[in-house]
């Protein structure tokens, strides 16, 4: 395997590939003077910010300096500094023997470069590219596809190079290529965190797997498994001084699918279940992209026609009640007089004449405000496109920090799910304000950092706070300040590294144990879907179970020993895998086709056969996937 990049999800990446898959890696990264790493300096930056907070709740809680320690990354096999991806670079780095590429550079252009020349190099290796740009990706995915169809075939298609092992896909070749973007692997999981508290969701083309975390149910209760259990939380979650879970925490960690009797004999534990995506703020108003009357006009003038009308109405009923004329008949010399359009009321009775000129003086108020509501209407549909500000009275929303590769992708997600947001972004240039302002988002341009910035979006009646900026101090400064306004407010941080994200949560949560906090590495959320690419899987998302993570996978039942002839409850396998829903989409008849509008049945009778032809949507741990799809489980024996 072969990694190329220039941060730190190249280098997570390659540690999952070593670690968890058991295989030989090459890293090439940018020279070390030409790395360029901002995220490190507000990281920096931010630790003499957090030190602060960190030292008094350690030391209150016991911890001491542990909650801050780092740890070196687990090195690849080799590693190579490279400024250009250039064929020479391939073929030191053993592209064209490689079984794939990840080509995870920042850039977009860089990475398609770079896989056109070693797709040209290697027709057959497998290529994962990271792209923001997800139309230009299925572009670029289909046209890497065709160029290895094409050479394999010239070469005689048939022909199996060294091979991959045996995964059984077939001796011809697996030469597919993945476009994936980290953006969009790690928003829903930020943004469920956000509006249903702890919950979880992954979704890939058009499927929606909702996962949520419970509390430990009190004496005397049953919890509700949902769907099914995907998670017993660590012990040591409910106490605020804890250390949350990950691999190492050993049997006080938390247990990634776990049995019907693990499951029952689990006293105090939460769990994760699945279930539907929940919110408890208020939703979006339907008709939100018609503009409303109330945003043409202001209220001062809205107020105005109101007295107009009044006193309309009211010399209407004085000239019926003095003329004795038709109720209409009434109106309409009212609206004559008012318009200076009727004849002077010369001859006629006294109080004819004095409601002329009542309605006559109503009539020259009418004009300014007239004038007044056009060249508001004017700057109001001039300033259509414009950035919103928050309206006034706004609750319960969300409010989102940073709307720049990540924020863009969460902000989408929100919408689609109905709820309100109120995007705060320092950059009048950033790429997400032009989503916002398609969709009518509110935004608040301004520093994070400076007074009133926050207040202005109506921080203090908001929902959650995801803070997604790409500077840590910046998003460690907007919580902590935010946590000075609003205590119980939800907070969602986004850091650059894991262990730096382990001690900001630990931190918050003992220091506000009655708010949630969550601290979310993007490249940790990302990894293991990249990860599953480069082994040739469909990796349909990840959700955090606290400092580990949980997989959603598609896989084909044939050619799978561990699944193949097997009932569902036999293929279950405790802390590995487990088999969550059939797809259907590909069957023309058999026993589920009352589903078959959606796809997937997620009620699969445990005495289910799965059959050679089936394909199962599946959870799994890390190390589950790789003995169930690796390529060589074998040499994993001493990991």
């Amino acid at each position: 395997m072969v990694v190329a990049g220039d941060d730190a999800l190249a280098h997570r990446l390659a540690a999952e590939l070593r670690g968890v898959y058991g295989e030989q890696v090459t890293l090439v990264v940018p020279p070390a003077q030409r790395r360029v790493r901002p995220p490190v300096v507000g990281r920096a930056r931010a630790t003499a910010l957090f030190d602060r907070v960190s030292a008094a709740v350690n030391r209150a809680s016991g911890n001491g300096d542990s909650g801050v320690a780092r740890t070196e990354p687990p090195r690849s096999d080799r590693v190579l500094e490279a400024a250009d991806l250039t064929e020479a670079v391939f073929a030191d780095a053993g592209v064209e023997r490689a079984a794939a590429l990840a080509l995870m550079y920042d850039d977009d252009e860089t990475n398609i470069r770079a896989a056109l020349t070693a797709r040209r190099l290697n027709p057959r290796i497998r290529l994962v590219l990271r792209l923001y740009n997800r139309r230009l990706g299925q572009h670029i995915e289909a046209l890497l596809d065709q160029a290895s169809a094409l050479a394999a075939a010239g070469a005689g298609a048939g022909a199996s190079g060294e091979g991959d092992g045996g995964e059984g896909d077939g001796e011809a070749f697996d030469a597919s290529t993945t476009v994936l973007s980290d953006a969009d692997t790690a928003a829903p999981a930020l943004a469920a965190t956000a509006v249903a508290g702890t919950s979880k969701v992954v979704q890939t083309d058009g499927l929606m797997l909702r996962a949520v975390e419970r509390p430990p149910p009190g004496p005397g209760e049953v919890a509700d498994p949902g769907l099914c259990t995907l998670a017993l939380l660590s012990a040591t979650t409910n106490d605020p001084a804890g250390a949350d879970g990950s691999e190492s925490s050993g049997a006080h960690g938390p247990q990634l699918l776990p049995d019907e009797r693990a499951v029952a004999a689990a006293t105090g534990r939460g769990t994760v279940v699945l279930e539907n995506v929940s919110y408890s703020g208020p939703a979006l108003s339907a008709g939100r992209s018609i503009m409303p009357f109330g945003s043409l006009l202001s209220r001062r003038l809205r107020w105005s026609f109101a007295g107009l009308v009044g006193c309309v109405v009211g010399l209407a009923v004085a000239s019926m009640l003095v003329t004795g004329e038709h109720p209409l008949q009434a109106t309409y010399l009212t609206l004559l007089d008012l318009f200076a359009i009727n004849d002077p009321a010369i001859g006629q009775p006294l109080g004819r004449q004095i409601l002329q000129l009542f309605s006559g003086l109503v009539g020259l108020l009418l004009l300014p405000v007239l004038l007044a509501a056009v060249l508001e209407a004017l700057g109001t549909f001039r300033s259509g496109s414009a950035l919103r500000k928050p309206p006034r009275g706004l609750s319960g929303h969300v409010v989102l920090l940073g709307v720049g590769k990540i924020g863009t992708r969460v902000l989408a997600r929100l919408r689609e799910l109905q709820i309100p947001v109120v995007c705060v972004e320092a950059d009048p240039e950033a790429r997400g304000l032009a989503l916002a302002r398609r969709l009518r988002v509110p935004v608040v341009l301004g520093d994070v950092t400076q007074e009133g910035v926050l207040e202005a979006a109506k921080i203090h009646r908001a929902h959650a706070l995801l803070a997604l900026t790409s500077a840590d101090t910046m998003n460690l400064e907007a919580a902590l300040y935010a946590r000075t306004v609003r205590p119980d407010l939800r907070v969602v941080l986004r850091l650059y590294d894991d262990d730096f994200a382990t001690a900001v949560y630990r931190t918050l949560r003992a220091a506000y144990p009655d708010a949630l906090t969550r601290s979310r590495s993007v490249s940790h959320l990302a990894a293991p879907a990249f990860a599953g690419a480069m082994m040739g899987r469909q990796i349909l998302g990840a959700i955090p179970v606290e400092r580990r993570v949980l997989l959603f996978a598609a896989v084909d039942v044939g050619g799978h020993a561990q699944l193949e002839g097997r009932t569902v409850g036999e293929a279950f396998r405790a802390g590995a895998w487990r088999v969550l829903a059939l797809d259907t989409q590909r069957q023309a008849s058999g026993p589920v086709s009352a589903e078959r509008a959606s796809g997937l049945v997620w009620s699969l009778p445990s005495t289910y056969v799965l059959r050679a032809e089936d394909r199962v949507v599946l959870a799994a741990t890390r190390r589950g996937l790789a003995e169930l799809l690796g390529r060589r489980p074998r040499e994993r024996a001493g990991t």
